[in-house]
């Protein structure tokens, strides 16, 4: 009876300093950093998903600018071809080929709607534009999606790196997490943009 007292008084006090420490935040922040970038992952896709749909648009279109379409394709080619697992979170080299993929393709699709508006037999393609309002929602949703999950990372690296959570990250093993790079963030999370007065292509 005393040993059984005895040994629930020990998990009380270990589960007291285990909260107290931060452990139970740390789980918290951690399933939250996982739900939110599963959400970055899902809009990325969404992304990629539509890009064969527009090539095959825009492909439609006579004298369109092929390196600007091969610049697509390659791009999303690029991006959907690097492995993202759970462990990306935990790979700040892997994280950042990720993101930068991510952001070629980015840049390639702002292109590809910049000059399509020099086509105004495109533009007056109904189904390119309904692909490109889809586009430009999309966009949105991955910067929500990319603004949610640097929120929770920064919470969690914060508790990581704070005394005397930081004891319990160096006991756990809870290495601060990769976010992505604020060098590049308005290049990479901005939606496509659109030159309307950009010039006519010649006859």
């Amino acid at each position: 009876m005393i040993q059984r007292i005895f040994a629930l008084l020990t998990a009380l006090l270990t589960l007291s300093a285990l909260t107290g420490c931060g452990y139970n935040d740390f789980q918290r922040l951690d399933e939250q950093s996982k739900a939110a970038w599963s959400e970055v992952l899902n809009q990325y896709q969404r992304r990629a998903d539509l890009v064969p749909n527009i090539v095959a648009t825009v492909k439609g279109e006579a004298n369109f600018e092929q390196e600007t379409l091969t610049r697509v394709v390659e791009a999303r080619a690029k991006a959907t071809s690097i492995q993202v697992t759970p462990e990306t979170l935990n790979n700040p080299e892997a994280f950042n080929k990720f993101q930068q993929a991510q952001g070629e393709l980015s840049g390639a699709l702002s292109r590809l709607m910049v000059v399509s508006e020099r086509y105004p037999t495109l533009q007056a393609n109904q189904g390119f534009r309904d692909l490109r309002v889809t586009l430009e929602g999309t966009e949105n949703r991955i910067t929500v999606a990319r603004n949610r999950y640097i929120q929770t990372v920064q919470e969690y690296n914060v508790l990581a790196r704070s005394f005397p959570t930081n004891l319990t990250a160096i006991a756990f093993s809870y290495a601060p997490k990769p976010s992505f790079a604020v060098a590049n963030e308005a290049q990479i999370s901005a939606p496509p943009t659109v030159d309307f007065s950009a010039s006519k292509p010649k006859p």
